[in-house]
């Protein structure tokens, strides 16, 4: 008799949620919004990832937060894509808030101005998007999806593909930085060609 295919396989239970049971690899980004009081406001958030091919961007966040409150009052929001070595100010951005309500860890975190919205990135991450709040998808649970636009896009100069460039160079030149939930990350440097079949298109 062939070996049972699920003899090597947990049944997870459903009764609360899986996704600490095992590590997943995501992006880690940081996404700005602007306060009420027109301070800044960055948060780091895994649960990211294009929208389609088109050029839509989404993020799970909470109706609790800020950075969902904020979105949806001011429309609009700017996402940056950190290096490795960019951990700490990844940290920085997830510290706490004061009694106050303010971040004052931000303070450390270097920025740069967004071009169209009233916003900031984190200096010398590799990719930088400001996005238009396109609609948000309450209802996952406690959660949502934020759903934007990108109308502005900006990419170093070592982290662009293009026909003159081996993809491992890229990765040399740029590794990137994978979050391993929970509480892990990972530098990306290494990289293979992926064995698509004959005549495959998207």
């Amino acid at each position: 008799m062939s070996e049972d295919p699920y003899s090597q396989l947990v049944s997870l239970e459903l009764d609360r949620p899986i996704w600490e049971r095992f590590f997943c690899v995501s992006p880690l980004v940081v996404i700005g919004s602007q306060e009420e009081d027109g301070s800044v406001d960055l948060a780091p958030k895994h649960m990211a990832t294009p929208l389609g091919w088109g050029n839509y961007f989404g993020f799970v966040c909470t109706p609790t937060h800020s950075t969902y409150r904020n979105i949806r009052r001011e429309e609009c929001f700017t996402v940056s894509y950190l290096r490795p070595d960019q951990v700490v100010l990844a940290s920085l951005a997830a510290a706490p808030r004061c009694e106050d309500g303010s971040k004052s860890m931000l303070q450390a975190v270097p920025t740069i101005p967004s071009r169209f919205t009233d916003g900031v990135f984190v200096r010398d991450a590799y990719l930088l998007l400001e996005c238009e709040l396109d609609r948000v998808v309450d209802g996952f649970g406690p959660n949502s999806l934020v759903a934007g636009k990108v109308i502005a896009a900006y990419a170093h100069r070592e982290a662009l593909r293009g026909d003159d460039r081996d993809d491992q160079d890229v990765l040399d030149a740029c590794p990137l930085f994978a979050y391993l939930h929970p509480n892990r990350f990972a530098e990306v440097a290494t990289s293979q060609s992926f064995p698509l079949p004959a005549g495959f298109r998207r």
